[in-house]
């Protein structure tokens, strides 16, 4: 073979090759999206098994097999849901070269199974798309839904856990810490029946809101104790109050509401043994006997939980995640002031703004000048002896689910 043919066979090898090169290059350029990892922080979401431990404000980060078109890395084909009602969680999205990093602006609910899809409209920087998939992944925690503004969990300690509703040093006096309703609920605030008292500052911004919910468990202590238990008060009925009568045979709210015309008033979520609905605009109550209601409010723990739903202008108090009574203040009537109630609004005084936990109000920013309302005259009142713990605020009407699956995930 002379030299021009070996020269003209290199230039035709050289040539091919990269021909076959630069196929294989566009082929590989041109592949379809796959998913070759998704974590969340250190855990692995696209496991063999589905995790339970994910932070409730995940930084969720996939990685891809070749570059994502972000145009395509949108809500429509990346969607995050929370299980137990199928409602779609907002999403923050954000594309660089093969990885999509998901995170969520609000904080998600503890102890809740959550699905993370992707659709085929997800493509790759070369237009192609990806197979659907899911992965699903549990938070961290007893179920809570999202949306706590305050949490009081008194772990030797009666700090709020989500925000800064936390009580000066001063103002918590005789509490001890001690064995809570289960091992996973780990201690409570344990009060004394007449001096034991926590002040929490600023508890108009607690109440102060349409949608409303307040949420927590309380064990009486019946030892030695004559009268009835003022679990806590904010300024009394003048703001948000609960209360067990001494015979432990009802308990009682008394919550101030704002009106169409912006001016208040107070109206009671009492809820007696023998409940009927002779009272104006109850449209539930779950009839108990005595020894029933007893049952649930004597030195046994109790989940209690009231919810006000604006919109619909309804209150409704749950006992161990099982409703026990409602109200409707559309039932007030055309004309009746009550009947164009907003929402909760805080009536006292600037200077009694401090949520009680364990009486009906503060001890030195009194809003009530009964006798039995003053902190110092114990032989007058009605003191709260026994357990406090897992106390939560919303501002949101959480729903029957809800409450049913944070009763169920908490109790004894």
């Amino acid at each position: 073979m002379n030299k021009k043919s070996v020269l003209f066979s290199l230039i035709l090898g050289i040539a091919a090759l990269a021909v076959t090169v630069s196929s294989c290059k566009k082929e590989e350029e041109a592949s379809p999206l796959k998913l070759i990892s998704l974590m969340a922080g250190a855990i692995d979401l696209n496991g063999a098994t589905s995790p339970n431990d994910v932070s409730i404000n995940p930084t969720i980060v996939a990685t891809f097999n070749t570059n994502v078109d972000a145009a395509t890395a949108t809500a429509a084909n990346i969607v995050l849901t929370q299980d137990y009602d199928d409602m779609e969680v907002e999403i923050d999205i954000a594309v660089s070269g093969k990885t999509i990093t998901i995170t969520t602006p609000e904080t998600l609910g503890n102890g809740t199974l959550f699905e993370l899809s992707f659709g085929a409209g997800l493509l790759s920087g070369d237009g192609l798309a990806t197979t659907a998939f899911a992965r699903t992944f549990t938070t961290a925690g007893t179920f809570v839904p999202a949306g706590q503004i305050a949490h009081w969990n008194f772990e030797d300690n009666a700090n709020d856990q989500v925000s800064t509703f936390d009580p000066a040093t001063a103002d918590i006096i005789d509490i001890t810490y001690t064995a809570s309703r289960n091992t996973a609920a780990g201690k409570a605030a344990t009060f004394n029946g007449s001096t034991s008292i926590i002040e929490i500052p600023n508890g108009d911004d607690l109440m102060n809101t349409a949608d409303f919910t307040v949420s927590f468990w309380v064990k009486t202590n019946s030892t030695g104790k004559t009268g009835g238990h003022f679990v806590m008060g904010l300024a009394g009925w003048n703001g948000i109050q609960y209360e067990i009568y001494g015979g432990y045979d009802g308990s009682k709210f008394a919550i101030q509401y704002e009106l169409s015309d912006t001016t208040t008033a107070s109206e009671d979520m009492w809820f007696p043994s023998l409940a009927d609905l002779g009272w104006k605009g109850w449209t539930y109550a779950k009839s108990l006997t005595a020894e029933q209601m007893m049952a649930l409010l004597k030195d046994s723990w109790l989940h209690v939980v009231y919810t006000y739903n604006a919109p619909l202008k309804v209150g409704t108090l749950y006992f161990n995640g099982e409703k026990m009574k409602s109200f409707d203040f559309n039932l007030w009537g055309v004309g009746e002031p009550k009947a164009g109630a907003r929402g909760l609004k805080y009536n006292g005084s600037a200077l009694g703004n401090n949520l009680a936990l364990g009486f009906i109000q503060g001890r030195n920013n009194r809003t009530i000048s009964d006798a039995w309302a003053d902190y110092a005259s114990v032989e007058a009142t009605n003191h709260f002896k026994g357990q406090l713990d897992d106390i939560r605020f919303f501002h949101k009407s959480l729903t029957a689910t809800e409450i049913g699956l944070m009763y169920n995930s908490e109790k004894p």
